[in-house]
């Protein structure tokens, strides 16, 4: 499960490592992003450009009755991905990358007790998680615009991860972004990519319970805590 997350990166970064085309958007950092929260994405956009939107956390398919669908989708196991009502229609056309700075993951330590983690890449690099699109209108008929939402696909954990959690979320390897992104390649000629990442790729270290909730949102997430 992935259920926190950072992004620190301002665009100059992800348009060297993103390839983006489209003209620059602004967005603050956010050291604790939760769900529900409205978060940068890579998308393939027409023409063959990659561009980059703020979207919601937590995906909302079109036939949902509301947004708080989202609250149960912010994540989407890759093994049932294809099957799965929320998730397999967009696994075909809306693909999309999720850039993060690190994410958290918490460790349990006993019955009472939970050590928030915070992984980031060993390269020290953003992180770009396979994620998943769609757009979603009310039922009532108003005039609101559609709401684009998001979810980040998780799979089984490397050695490293399964130190701490049983999921891990997918990490793309940049070779690879082209055919994520692009909708013209269906699902079946993307689902291989949707593995655990080697171990090497990830380093984490023990951060303050501060995440533990939404509210909190400053450097101090991220800073290294000493436990035991």
């Amino acid at each position: 499960m992935c259920g926190r997350y950072s992004h620190l990166y301002n665009w100059k970064q992800l348009q060297r490592l993103m390839a983006l085309t489209t003209a620059p958007i602004e967005w603050p950092p956010k050291y604790n992003v939760a769900p529900s929260q409205v978060a940068p994405v890579v998308r393939a956009i027409d023409g063959g450009d990659r561009g980059m939107d703020l979207l919601r956390w937590g995906l909302v398919p079109g036939w949902a009755d509301d947004l708080k669908f989202g609250y149960k989708t912010i994540n989407a196991r890759a093994e049932t991905i294809t099957s799965s009502p929320a998730f397999r229609s967009a696994i075909k056309r809306r693909r999309c990358i999720v850039p993060v700075s690190g994410y958290y993951e918490w460790q349990k330590i006993d019955d009472k007790t939970k050590q928030p983690f915070y992984f980031t890449a060993a390269d020290e690099e953003p992180l770009a998680f396979a994620g998943l699109w769609e757009s979603w209108k009310p039922k009532d008929g108003s005039s609101q615009d559609p709401v684009e939402t998001f979810t980040i696909i998780t799979t089984a954990p490397n050695e490293f991860a399964a130190r701490f959690h049983d999921r891990m979320p997918v990490i793309l390897d940049r070779a690879d972004f082209e055919r994520w992104l692009d909708p013209k390649v269906d699902a079946p000629a993307v689902i291989d990519l949707l593995h655990p990442a080697p171990d090497g790729v990830l380093m984490a270290v023990p951060v303050s319970t501060l995440v533990n909730s939404p509210r909190n949102e400053s450097p101090e997430c991220i800073v290294p805590v000493k436990t035991g």
